[in-house]
């Protein structure tokens, strides 16, 4: 390291955004909130779309609020996946961008599948199945005048980019999450592409992590009293950030990037394109410095989110820390389901859900908020289970310990189980590691981090709070719950 550097970096959530001042140089990452944003997807006629001006509202008052803190000297965006905003011939963006929630995207999977079959899908792009990857919104897209006015689509990072800087791009870590990119070449498959009828145009030259998009343009400047300011590639999909910031020490690690998604995976040098990866339902997606994150998507904490709000609005209480330490005192186990049953992907009462399939699957549906908040964290720790266990046996990666990151870091029960029944070491934090992969990206771009992802991960180690947390109790009470859920599916 050879200077410090003041870093925007600018960590945009499905629920909200966050602009984050991260100050880096010899033996020092710390990080402050500057600025905190509500994101909140609308519906209009009966399509669920992102607030994305909303969102670039907020963008620039976080980097107001960072400039005010002292000279800014890079600028990161990191977000969720796989959703794009498209841009007509002049530039102007053709309406909001669709929420991958939104049901019209699996409308397009047969169209999709007739031309592609999914196997052969699977060995060009490497991805886990999942209705709403980019690749079905943009063929569901297909006949209607938005599709026919569009030059391009960018995803989300990608969009916000270009409005601060004028350029586009796309940056590689998010693109291979559209199941678009060939994940042997790493460029876009173009014969895919045109299997399909999407036009080439319609995607931008590739960026790489540490790659400067441009400069702040004079009207943000304006807007934001910065400078010329350069807005630098991060891994722009918030897990690569995440992966980024695992405070690993060698290779023999598992990861749990914990939010309203759970990715659990491990980190690789080459995908694994096989049969069975692609039964297990396991992606290939990219990473920084070339590595790829081989993972299994998880539902994630967005059971218990919308338990909460759906207890909230029913006037019950909805006080997370208090559910979660009245759910450790239930017996474990009191009922288990598959938390990446569809069922739960669309915003509802998902605890009204747990209780249908409790009761389908012969099993007595949670009687309280502890124990369906108890159910949600079991299913949760037991899927991680499972996808650890099947990452280290398709990849053929020895993990000693999971680093459990994200805002499930604090969660301590959740983290407790995971290492109880995962058998192995849970180290969880930090809570901030898409904030600060994408700072540690920014910092060694600009010159003041050097190394690679080892020396990166040594930093981290060195300034960010973790706690250990050690396997206990009983094995075979696991084994016991696999086989209940697998019986009941």
């Amino acid at each position: 390291m050879s200077r410090e550097v003041t870093l925007a970096a600018v960590d945009l959530g499905a629920s909200s955004g966050r602009v984050m001042a991260a100050r880096v140089g010899p033996g020092r990452l710390d990080l402050t909130e500057v600025h905190r944003f509500p994101n909140r997807p609308v519906r209009t006629a009966g399509t669920l779309q992102w607030d994305v001006l909303g969102l670039y509202a907020g963008v620039l008052d976080g980097l107001r609020a960072a400039g005010r803190e002292g000279d800014v000297d890079g600028i990161g965006i990191d977000s969720w996946a796989v959703d794009v905003g498209l841009l007509d011939a002049d530039g102007a963006l053709l309406g909001n961008p669709v929420h991958y929630r939104d049901a019209r995207h699996e409308t397009a999977v047969p169209q999709v599948h007739a031309l592609v079959p999914p196997d052969e899908l699977y060995r060009v792009n490497g991805l886990q199945h999942l209705p709403f990857n980019t690749v079905f919104q943009l063929a569901a897209l297909r006949g209607t005048a938005r599709f026919a006015a569009a030059r391009q689509a960018l995803l989300v990072p990608d969009l916000l980019a270009y409005w601060l800087t004028g350029a586009r791009g796309a940056e590689v870590t998010n693109a291979s999450t559209t199941g678009l990119l060939d994940a042997t070449t790493r460029q876009w498959a173009t014969g895919l592409l045109d299997r399909l009828d999407l036009p080439r145009g319609l995607l931008p030259p590739l960026v790489q992590p540490g790659d400067e998009i441009g400069r702040l343009t004079a009207e943000v400047r304006a807007e934001t009293g910065l400078g010329e300011v350069p807005v630098v590639a991060v891994g722009s999909h918030d897990t690569a950030s995440a992966v980024v910031g695992v405070p690993a020490d060698g290779d023999r690690f598992a990861y749990v990037s914990c939010g309203t998604w759970s990715l659990v995976g491990v980190e690789l040098a080459e995908p694994v394109l096989s049969e069975a990866g692609r039964a297990a339902g396991f992606t290939n997606e990219l990473g920084v410095d070339g590595t790829v994150r081989y993972l299994h998507n998880v539902m994630g904490l967005w059971l218990l989110q919308e338990s909460l709000r759906t207890w909230a609005a029913h006037g019950l209480p909805a006080d997370l820390t208090e559910l979660l330490s009245a759910a450790a005192r239930v017996q474990g186990f009191p009922a288990v389901v598959d938390v990446d049953d569809p069922r739960f992907l669309p915003p509802g009462d998902v605890p009204a859900r747990i209780a249908q399939v409790c009761a389908e699957t012969g099993q007595t549906p949670p009687q309280s908020q502890a124990e369906t908040v108890r159910c949600i964290v079991d299913s949760l720790a037991l899927a991680y289970r499972r996808t650890v266990r099947r990452a280290q046996e398709l990849s053929g990666r020895e993990i000693g310990v999971v680093h459990l990151v994200g805002g499930g870091a604090r969660n301590a029960l959740l983290c407790q189980l995971t290492a109880d029944a995962c058998g192995l070491p849970v180290l969880a934090g930090p809570v901030e590691a898409a904030a600060l992969g994408n700072a540690l990206v920014q910092a060694r771009a600009l010159g003041a981090v050097d190394g690679g992802l080892a020396e990166m991960r040594r930093l981290l180690h060195g300034t960010q709070a973790l706690t250990g947390y050690r396997p206990a109790g009983s094995a075979a009470a696991w084994d016991a719950a696999e086989q209940r859920l697998l019986r009941g599916r």
